[in-house]
């Protein structure tokens, strides 16, 4: 889907869901208010979900979909220069791969990645997903488990790319400016952290927030709660800086 103001900036949003629900309307509501303060083009990409799709399929179609966009961006009224990558949850893990492999591949081009509670590590071994496990939760170790399962298939841990679980990048160096935020309280709070953190150790920009008592979701299940609306728009904010026309130039 896409809707298009006649603005240059885009950010392509891909949605949340485990990797294994949800479509490209799923938690739109997010991308929304960034077209709606910032003016930008909002693209929504499907991709398909496991366990039908399994290993680098999801990443593959993120990416095609990319490719698609520096590809129509004078029909879309686009400028190629200022494209972010933004994601939720698995879609945040998605958009870390996407960019990745765009770095890796040398292209397109991509301004920042918005990384959201993403989900990155498929070894599910940090404090943060032993702390949340066992219990009732929006998205618990157990959970995590059964997700990457079904992403993985048959995979060996040798076999599984970065890409599909951009924790095991060795690498981080040349990446675009990026955003990570998470809750205190959820499964994926130490591997994103550790993301960010890695990020600056490779001499890289990132901006981490870790909003204190919030769970995965938080912002999107309780947009009216004080701290959804300063996680929102704290991300915006951020989102406004990276797209100005006077950044870019």
């Amino acid at each position: 889907m896409i809707a298009n103001y006649g603005f240059q900036a885009t950010v392509t949003a891909l949605h949340g869901g485990g990797m294994i629900m949800g479509d490209r309307f799923s938690q739109l509501d997010i991308p929304l208010e960034w077209l709606d303060r910032l003016g930008a083009v909002v693209v929504c990409v499907d991709y398909r979900l496991a366990p039908e799709a399994t290993g680098t399929t999801l990443v593959d179609d993120c990416y095609q979909g990319l490719l698609w966009i520096a590809e129509h961006s004078a029909e879309l009224g686009i400028d190629p220069a200022r494209v972010v990558v933004a994601g939720a949850s698995a879609g945040g893990g998605l958009a870390a791969g996407v960019t990745l492999l765009a770095r890796d591949l040398g292209t397109p081009a991509i301004a920042a990645q918005l990384l959201i509670c993403p989900m990155l590590d498929h070894r599910n071994t940090s404090v943060s997903s032993r702390q949340y496990a066992d219990g009732p939760g929006v998205w618990t170790r157990e959970m995590n488990a059964f997700g990457w399962r079904c992403v993985l298939g048959d995979l060996t841990d040798d076999e599984i790319p970065p890409y599909v679980s951009p924790a095991l990048a060795d690498d981080l160096s040349g990446l675009p400016t990026t955003y990570v935020d998470t809750g205190s309280a959820e499964v994926f709070r130490d591997e994103d952290t550790d993301y960010a953190t890695r990020i600056w150790a490779a001499g890289g920009q990132a901006e981490l927030h870790v909003w204190a008592g919030g769970f995965h979701g938080f912002d999107a299940l309780y947009p009216q709660a004080r701290i959804s609306a300063t996680a929102r728009r704290t991300r915006a904010d951020w989102l406004a800086r990276v797209l100005s026309p006077d950044r870019a130039a």
